[in-house]
């Protein structure tokens, strides 16, 4: 291929002409004016034959600062796309192209320009980086090394040290620009560039910034060599962010390669922390640790710090901030840069830079004092980042000996100091913005956490001996900044204003950090807390009547979230248990262990929401919200614990088993269960219209008494969980609850069956706690006037709440319980259906009626008996067709553009409740409980999909797979079917076999790659079963197929679309038997694309690409994983060689 780097000859006049073409559509563009016109000119200037002439011509004369720009981009986009055609000297030209322009136009006005092509010349050079021998690669750097040195002057250095930055972003795969090249390439250039340039880079950046320091300090900050010092800074900065991956020692490999296919999955595995750790590996050492290269940035600092101490402004000059932020990354340095000394190198490393830094954050309240004064904040806030790094890497023993050869104190000594100052400044502050004080409360608070969390199980995490001391005193000022904040928002009404006012679940992260601090020295906080909610339950009571209590309230509230997080965590899908810190610290002392005195004063207090006079003096919807969150984060880890019983047998400390044991079976769990139950039923009768209150009752206190079968076999005997059934079952109070919480209530009240002692009594019990519900339901749909009443408000309601009912209890299904609700099923399946004709206009109701019925099939068909079976999809299909003749959903091509209203929104969540449907009868196939022999008469499951397919598909437009949920519950279906049943597809019909058809090909270009990757496993199931039926002697499906339009939409994909890399092997498997099924349509195909190249290169390079794709690797004609295998590794080769001169763009 002749490129258009030697287009032929192009006159000065038609340069001119280009350019000026360009520079009016770039002028057009900015006040648009015939974008669309301006959009493909400058787009024309990539097809041009003289594209590379044309962009540097541009580039030198244009004085359009836009029209340079886009030449530099089209510049890159042409050289990248044609790159294997061009040769070496080519390559290098451009590469040299570049870089001379960036040193000769130094100066220009337009940095973006400047910006533009130092990236662009950082693509080249990394786009032949595999390519260029080292001497190449050596006379590019080279160049770039004296410019960056110095020996160009100083606006020569700043290109410099602005290219190599762009280099450094460039070759490193997570931040690179997309070439179209496999991962590997990038990993590759990753790999020699950390190998052979790195560091040299960054010895070229710390040289260049000694060399221009001592002109700043002897001068002043505002001459040019500040900035330059400042980029060079940056630079260092952008390198230690790097990606290392030679960091191990000689001994332990040379690199610390990893299956980047395995990645996700490493890093899944691996603590936080970890990830944030800088590793470059001994190689630097000596630059970075040995050459006192840390001291003399900190020497830096120190110095120009002290001789600007009067300039308010340089603090937060791109020097000094740039300065920090290297220093701050510093700490986190780690690995084998450090030598095997038992950290002692690490431990001065950390004390140099605290030495460096003690200025920043000490004294505490000095500093904050003047930032509240109109100092800025930035270098506090870094010093405490410095800390926050710190504390990351090492021990609490560690970290707070570093400061004590320095000082008369240790770093939690400081960590105290600094949080007792901030959160005062907090309180201070009074205002709900986001302050200074805000942003150092979360870091010092982060600080806490990364000494206090428990990581890795084999790191030393106990806290030195005045270490428990200073926690609690910290605890005890962030209870105070708390309370105060409290009381001070109590008369607030401005709700978006009051952080307190936030749910729960937005400060959580917070309140975790407050206690891990408080679990350091539970001795201390857990009776502190226990006094505080003490005094404040004192002065509710005398002040009962006589004076507002709405700032107690307050800091009650408060309270409860602080020691709910202290005394329990958060289950979050698993049985939480008790925290190992408030097991151990009481060994050996006669009082009550202050973990029961606290929580049973809790309980005592909440008790007191029973009474109504107590209920409507103090316990406001608010207030209860804290109670009910409190008593299901504690139920759900002491009352009735697992670890009681057999488990405290095994355990030796007395008050670890007064824990343990308090509330269990055979103590006062059945009590204290008893009284959370009442409060339950309190908060969901007496505080109507309390969304949130009712919300928590409902989704989280009442799910955590059932969580467990220990508590459920005494929740059953209660006589307030029977009230609770029977004003569920029987009364209409709980009715005015919203459709979703009756629901959860429903779901929860059944899942207790489980705590009946035999199976009989578990099915009795939810049969009759469903009686009255299905009885409310069979007798409406019975009545003569149902028409007439079915249309009122209440009655609209009333049946979309025992629908919701219904639902509840099916989404609770277990084997124990799934008679009754089978029966129960049963028993509304005509009411049901005599619903969705008469509700056909309601879709609030018929949206409940659909998911009531995927969620009760779900829970009954891997159990069901034949007969049983038989009659449960008959019912299904009867729902369809009732649905489908109602034309419930179906949706005209021309109202298309309104699919977006609300009601459109409604019919596309019908139709995915109704493929769910299909998908849940489908799992019948897989998982099947029922006792039926093998030679009983079973229900083909599959013709009964396809049979439900052919009902609702006529339904599903293209434009409603546009919906992702449909669409994936669509594909998802869709793809089992024909993966496990292909055979049936060759007995659809016309019209459902096109729907299918078309649908599948719409799939494979969908944006989902979830959707595509099922489509393609669909694509390889029918492609292979035709495949086999042909080799069988059987027609397959026919001589006049599907899969020709299958095999040529796959190949657009694959050839001129774009599409994810993770697609390739999907793919693969599903064209090979499409080529095996249509060998002679493949070969056509090929044909057509050889002759349709340009010149004779090409297509020989495409003829010979096709030709290896099926032959090479010792493919054979078979559908074995080996064979497979082979062709992915053909595909993926292919496509390298090919994808990069057929796309044009």
């Amino acid at each position: 291929m002749q490129s258009s780097f030697h287009g032929g000859s192009i006159d000065i006049a038609q340069l001119q002409s280009s350019m000026e073409a360009i520079e009016f559509a770039c002028s057009s563009i900015q006040i648009n004016v015939n974008p669309a016109e301006s959009e493909a000119t400058i787009l024309s200037l990539r097809q041009s034959p003289h594209a590379y002439q044309i962009c540097r011509y541009i580039l030198e004369k244009s004085l359009v600062g836009n029209a340079r720009f886009q030449a530099a981009a089209a510049l890159r986009d042409v050289a990248i796309k044609e790159w294997g055609f061009l040769t070496s000297v080519d390559k290098g030209g451009l590469i040299s192209f570049c870089l001379c322009f960036l040193f000769q136009y130094s100066s220009l006005a337009e940095g973006y320009v400047l910006t533009k092509v130092s990236s662009v010349a950082a693509q080249l050079l990394k786009r032949g980086w595999l390519d260029f021998t080292a001497a190449e690669k050596d006379t590019f750097l080279s160049e770039v090394k004296q410019a960056v040195l110095g020996t160009h002057g100083i606006v020569a250095q700043f290109i410099g040290m602005s290219f190599l930055e762009s280099m450094v972003v460039e070759f490193l795969p997570s931040t690179s620009t997309s070439m179209g090249l496999p991962r590997e390439f990038h990993e590759q250039c990753r790999d020699l560039l950390e190998l052979d340039y790195l560091k040299q880079i960054y010895c070229w950046a710390q040289d260049a910034a000694v060399n221009v320091s001592g002109k700043i300090v002897d001068s002043g900050s505002d001459v040019a060599e500040d900035k330059l010092c400042a980029a060079a800074l940056n630079l260092m900065f952008q390198i230690l962010n790097w990606d290392f991956q030679f960091n191990k020692c000689a001994g332990e490999g040379s690199n610390n390669r990893e299956n980047v296919f395995a990645s996700d999955l490493k890093n899944a595995a691996v603590p936080l922390k970890k990830s944030e750790r800088i590793q470059p590996g001994s190689a630097w050492r000596d630059v970075l640790l040995s050459s006192g290269h840390i001291g003399w940035i900190l020497g830096l600092y120190g110095t120009l710090r002290q001789k600007f101490l009067n300039d308010g402004y340089w603090l937060d000059s791109p020097l000094a901030e740039t300065a920090r932020k290297l220093i701050v990354h510093f700490c986190s340095l780690s690995g084998t840069i450090f030598p095997s000394d038992n950290g002692q190198m690490q431990e001065q490393h950390w004390l140099q830079i605290l030495s460096g830094i003690i200025q920043w954050v000490d004294p505490p309240d000095a500093i904050s004092a003047a930032i509240e004064c109109g100092r800025t904040e930035s270098e506090m806030l870094d010093g405490c980042r410095v800390l926050l790094s710190i504390a990351t890497l090492t021990t609490p023993m560690v970290f707070d000996k570093l400061l004590k050869v320095v000082s008369p104190f240790g770093a939690l000594g400081l960590l105290s100091a600094l949080t007792r100052e901030v959160l005062k400044a907090h309180v201070d502050s009074n205002t709900d913005e986001e302050t200074w004080s805000w942003v150092a409360r979360d870091i010092l608070l982060d600080t806490w956490t990364a000494l206090l969390e428990p990581i890795d199980p084999n790191r030393d995490d106990a806290l030195p001996p005045e270490g428990r001391t200073v926690a609690a005193t910290v605890f005890e000022l962030i209870v105070e900044a708390e309370l105060a904040a409290a009381s001070r928002s109590a008369f607030d009404d401005d709700d978006d204003c009051d952080y307190l006012r936030a749910s729960i679940s937005a400060m959580d992260e917070r309140l975790s950090s407050y206690a891990l601090i408080a679990r350091a020295a539970v001795d201390i906080t857990v009776p502190l807390l226990t006094k505080l909610f003490s005094v404040r339950f004192a002065l509710l009571h005398q002040g009962r009547g006589t004076s507002d209590p709405t700032c107690t309230l307050e800091e009650l509230y408060s309270l409860l979230l602080i020691t709910g997080h202290v005394l329990a965590d958060a289950g979050e899908g698993e049985t939480p248990l008790v925290p190992e810190a408030l097991r151990t610290p009481f060994v050996g002392k006669d009082e009550q262990h202050p973990v029961i005195a606290l929580s049973s004063s809790i309980i005592s207090f909440a008790e007191q929401s029973l009474d109504p006079d107590m209920r409507a003096s103090f316990f406001s919807p608010r207030l209860m919200e804290a109670v009910i969150w409190f008593l299901a984060r504690w139920s759900d880890t002491y009352v009735m614990p697992l670890e009681s019983g057999n488990e405290r047998q095994r355990i030796s400390q007395p008050s670890s088993t007064a824990v343990l044991n308090f509330c269990s079976d055979h103590d006062q769990g059945k009590v204290v269960l008893n009284v959370i139950v009442r409060i339950s039923l309190i908060s969901l009768i007496s505080y109507p219209g309390e969304n949130n209150l009712q919300e928590l009752t409902c989704y989280q206190l009442l799910p955590a008494l059932v969580r467990r079968k220990n508590v459920c076999l005494h929740l059953v005997t209660l006589d307030s969980w029977c009230n609770l059934a029977n004003a569920f079952a029987n009364e209409r109070s709980l009715f005015s609850l919203t459709s979703p919480f009756q629901r959860s209530i429903a779901d929860t009240l059944v899942r207790s069956a489980t705590g009946m002692t035999t199976l009989e009594a578990s099915n009795q019990y939810v049969t009759d706690l469903m009686r009255q519900i299905t009885a409310y339901l069979v007798d409406l749909s019975s009545k003569n006037d149902l028409k007439t009443v079915a249309q009122q408000p209440g009655t609209v309601l009333w049946v979309s709440s025992l629908l919701e009912r219904l639902r509840g209890a099916a989404r609770a299904t277990q084997p124990k319980t799934r008679k009754a609700l089978y029966e129960m099923g049963v028993s509304v399946m005509s009411s049901v259906l005599v619903l969705l004709g008469i509700y056909k206009h309601e879709p609030a109701v018929v949206y409940a009626l659909l998911k009531y019925v995927v969620d009760w099939v779900d829970g009954q068909i891997v159990f069901l008996e034949a007969k049983e079976t038989a009659v449960v999809v008959n019912f299904c299909l009867q729902l369809l067709q009732l649905y489908s003749t109602h034309n419930i959903g179906k949706i005209s091509v021309s109202s298309s553009s309104s699919l977006l209203s609300e009601a459109n929104t409604e019919k596309y969540k019908d139709l995915r409740a109704l493929i769910q449907l299909l998908t849940k009868l489908c799992s019948k196939d897989l998982v099947d409980f029922s006792s039926d022999s093998d030679e009983a008469e079973k229900t083909d499951i599959a013709q009964v999909i396809y049979l439900g397919l052919h009902i609702v598909t006529p339904l599903i437009s293209l434009e409603l797979l546009k919906y992702p949920k449909l669409c994936n519950d669509y594909f998802a279906l869709l793809s089992h079917l024909l993966e496990v049943h292909p055979e049936k597809v060759a007995q659809l019909n016309a019209e459902m076999l096109a729907h299918i058809v078309g649908t599948l090909d719409y799939g494979i270009h969908n944006q989902d790659i979830e959707v595509v990757n099922m489509c393609l496993g669909a694509l390889n199931a029918l492609a292979s079963y035709d495949y086999k039926e042909r080799a069988a002697g059987r027609d397959g499906f026919g001589s006049d197929n599907m899969l020709s339009r299958f095999l040529q939409s796959l190949l657009q994909l694959l050839l001129f679309e774009d599409y994810s890399s993770e697609l390739v092997s999907s793919a693969a498997d599903a064209l090979l038997p499409l080529i095996l099924c249509q060998q002679g349509l493949y070969q056509r195909l090929g044909h057509d694309l050889i002759e349709g190249q340009a010149t004779p290169e090409l297509k020989l390079r495409l003829a010979n690409a096709l030709q290896s794709l099926t032959s090479s690797n010792q493919l054979s004609s078979s559908l074995n994983r080996v064979n497979y295998q082979k062709f992915r590794k053909n595909l993926y080769n292919f496509l390298i060689e090919v994808r990069g001169f057929l796309r044009k763009k």
